[in-house]
């Protein structure tokens, strides 16, 4: 098995930058979602409340600089904020965050038709791996929702487009990897034979696994189009559902520090017992 995607999400909800190569931190993959988006009154807004927010792409040019482009070329580079007191957010076990500057909000709010505030997580060693997600003392992360890195499989998704079948081909013949915002993919084993994997080593880093992904409405997002339906969920909780929830995809803790690439060498550790 090899690794064969690597995607780095430098703005919670906004679609990311592909990269060949990526330094894997404690909290996850240097730049990955120390930005995300709020509202006024400082309460987190995704991509499940705003889908255009995936119609803008973020990329990392520097370690002090993101660019954020629009669909029509435009783009505005944002610097990590320096001197700015730091707002209240509503992101669990954050609490504050810095504030990128008013232009970029105007910027952003033009195109997505409502108010925003982008801000900056100064300092990700603050923010800990929920026990109920699987953290254990020590585990910390970036912005994401529950996890510092996500994997997923190209064999699980194509058993999922199996199961899914030609109907739901000809609405989204890709199916697209993007719609599970992986930061890791890798070429697979059998199908969601990364569910049992208690620890994995991706070329020389050890990840343990926190646990397997419970899939939200963002999955039903198309990534092009940017309108909701009901797949791949709808299928997805007819073969994968328990807990009441529905399960796609593995949330990984770094074990060690180092650099991930593509064309990495994936080996599984020891098996856990089956969810």
């Amino acid at each position: 098995m090899r690794v064969t995607d690597l995607q780095i999400y430098p703005v919670k909800s906004l679609a990311g930058d592909r990269v060949d190569e990526a330094v894997v931190e404690p909290w996850g993959l240097e730049g990955d979602r120390r930005w995300a988006l709020v509202d006024e009154a400082g309460e987190k807004v995704t991509a499940r409340e705003e889908h255009a927010l995936l119609g803008l792409r973020a990329e990392q040019i520097d370690e002090d600089t993101i660019r954020i482009h629009d669909r029509d070329g435009q783009s505005i580079p944002v610097e990590t904020p320096l001197g700015l007191g730091p707002v209240p957010v509503s992101h669990a076990r954050q609490g504050f965050a810095s504030p990128a500057d008013e232009d970029v909000n105007w910027w952003i709010a033009e195109r997505v038709g409502r108010p925003l505030r982008l801000v900056w997580q100064e300092d990700p060693a603050v923010r800990r791996v929920s026990g109920a997600h699987g953290g254990q003392d020590g585990d910390v992360l970036s912005l994401a929702d529950a996890g510092p890195l996500l994997l997923t499989s190209r064999a699980s998704l194509t058993r999922l487009r199996e199961w899914i079948g030609a109907e739901w081909a000809q609405e989204d013949p890709d199916l697209s990897m993007l719609r599970f915002r992986p930061n890791v993919v890798i070429d697979g084993d059998e199908p969601f034979a990364e569910d049992g994997w208690s620890t994995v080593r991706l070329g020389g880093v050890e990840f343990r696994t926190a646990e397997t992904c419970d899939r939200c409405v963002m999955a039903t997002i198309h990534p092009e189009e940017l309108v909701s339906g009901k797949e791949p969920t709808a299928t997805l909780a007819r073969h994968r559902r328990w807990d009441g929830k529905t399960w796609f995809g593995t949330r990984l803790v770094p074990m060690g520090s180092g650099s991930l690439r593509v064309g990495d060498e994936v080996a599984p550790g020891l098996p856990t017992l089956s969810p």
